[in-house]
């Protein structure tokens, strides 16, 4: 069987591209396709071909590749694919779009729909500059959602990575689609159930992943907290936070390992489509204190791996943190939980059931 793998573009390492990178470990013969790719900035694809669009020859692409939006489906509608029996995309906006020959199977591991189109106030809010060209963007995105629409029926099957965003697919596109929860590989990370006396927020600095919240509860509290990473947020919050409060900025692997391993627990005020910092502390045998809303519902059992509240407010994360304190908790079971759930092995178990179920029917 001669297999595909399509991206969205290969321009940034994030949680989709990490995916991908599973992905293409996994399938190491097929051949490998996206719109646009950046070695110096992507996942280390190593000495394998990556076959582009036409959008890699436009200079600047790589660089301002958020304003090449209205190219991406026709980009992809060139690519041909013809020869390929079995097509996996992984696809948060343009790459579920691709041609396949009429007995071929097309699987599209959906991140979410695309964003920008759907949720266009926050897309523009995160991206304040764009606000000043709102009513041309409306215009042009009006007409991409009708694209985005037609193209989105061009999978045989989606996977969705949470609950949340399997509900999104089904509404925006009306298609259904099965929910395997992306792995992390639980091997790289260090289990301790011996704790320190601090807890751990690690996120990059931007508003939505509510650091705000968790500085104001612990300003109150007055506990130890570190905070890794950085972003356009910092200054402000730094102001915002007492003594009690340590930003560490971006922290290497090593450190950060350890880190997740000896914090008492990590802090998550965001709400995330599926968020793999959670099922990272678990894998750490480290509870997560959580905003119980998105995907963390998927990963999360309240009182065994973590303590969830209910609205993302000082006052209720305050109440999360003490009744975490007075549950003891068992790290192995924790620990457990992750590898038992969202390991590499059993992703691809269920993947791989699910392609020779798809590819059967052919």
């Amino acid at each position: 069987m001669k297999i595909a793998l399509v991206h969205d573009y290969l321009t940034q390492r994030g949680g989709a591209e990490r995916v991908f990178e599973l992905l293409c470990k996994r399938y190491p013969d097929a051949d490998v396709f996206t719109s646009l790719y950046n070695p110096h900035k992507t996942i280390d694809m190593g000495d394998r071909i990556v076959k582009t669009t036409f959008l890699q020859n436009i200079p600047g692409a790589t660089k301002y590749f958020r304003l090449m939006a209205p190219l991406y489906f026709p980009a992809f509608r060139t690519l041909d694919l013809q020869d390929y029996d079995l097509i996996i995309s992984s696809s948060t906006s343009f790459a579920k779009a691709v041609r396949k020959r009429p007995d071929a199977k097309h699987i599209c591991f959906c991140h979410n729909v695309t964003r920008f189109l759907w949720d266009t106030e926050t897309y523009l809010r995160e991206y304040g500059d764009y606000r000043y060209f709102a009513p041309l963007i409306e215009q042009v995105f009006q007409l991409m959602r009708n694209v985005d629409l037609k193209y989105a029926q061009e999978p045989d099957l989606y996977i969705a990575n949470s609950s949340v965003v399997a509900r999104r697919i089904q509404k925006i596109y009306n298609k259904p689609s099965i929910v395997i929860n992306y792995p992390i590989d639980t091997n790289n990370f260090l289990f301790s159930d011996i704790k320190d006396e601090y807890y751990l927020a690690s996120a990059r600095m931007i508003s939505y992943k509510r650091l705000d919240i968790i500085i104001e509860a612990f300003n109150w509290l007055g506990w130890r907290l570190l905070i890794s990473g950085d972003g356009p947020e910092q200054a402000r919050l730094k102001a915002k936070a007492l003594d009690n409060i340590e930003f560490l900025g971006h922290v290497s692997d090593s450190q950060r390992k350890n880190l997740f391993s000896k914090a008492k627990s990590i802090i998550v005020a965001a709400l995330e489509d599926y968020g793999l910092v959670p099922v990272e502390a678990n894998a750490s045998g480290t509870p997560v204190i959580a905003y119980g809303a998105g995907g963390v519902l998927d990963t999360q059992i309240h009182g065994e791996t973590g303590v969830l509240f209910k609205r993302q407010t000082p006052e209720s994360l305050q109440a999360a943190l003490l009744e975490s304190g007075e549950i003891t908790w068992n790290y192995e079971t924790i620990r457990n939980h992750a590898v038992n759930n969202f390991s590499e092995p059993v992703f691809f178990s269920k993947v791989e059931k699910l392609i020779e179920q798809t590819c059967g029917a052919n």
